[in-house]
């Protein structure tokens, strides 16, 4: 029997849908969380299936984690968040700038 590499993932390597619910600014959920890069009060960024978020509001707190599942939720006035996408002609600018336009 041969072993395809490709074919066997183990459960947190799966690659899993990205959903976000925002719920009247004050909460936020999020499925498809691969990691907490950082967070404060002010701002969080995420690594999700689906690329780097930001997530920039006041009073920042997470509720609940679960990396093992991709889940968590984040509480505080949620002001505004975006997608850093590497496919948008950001050639030759690092990750940092990406972050602090």
């Amino acid at each position: 029997m041969q072993f395809d590499a490709n074919g066997y993932k183990n459960e947190r390597d799966r690659e899993r849908d990205h959903e976000l619910k925002l719920v009247n600014r004050r909460r936020m959920e999020l499925t498809g969380v691969k990691d907490v890069d950082s967070f404060d009060t002010e701002e969080f960024l995420l690594q999700t299936t689906l690329g780097y978020l930001v997530v920039r509001g006041e009073n920042l707190h997470m509720k609940n984690l679960n990396v093992e599942e991709g889940l968590l939720t984040i509480q505080g006035k949620i002001e505004a968040f975006s997608y850093i996408d590497d496919h948008q002609g950001n050639k030759g600018k690092g990750f940092l700038s990406k972050i602090f336009k």
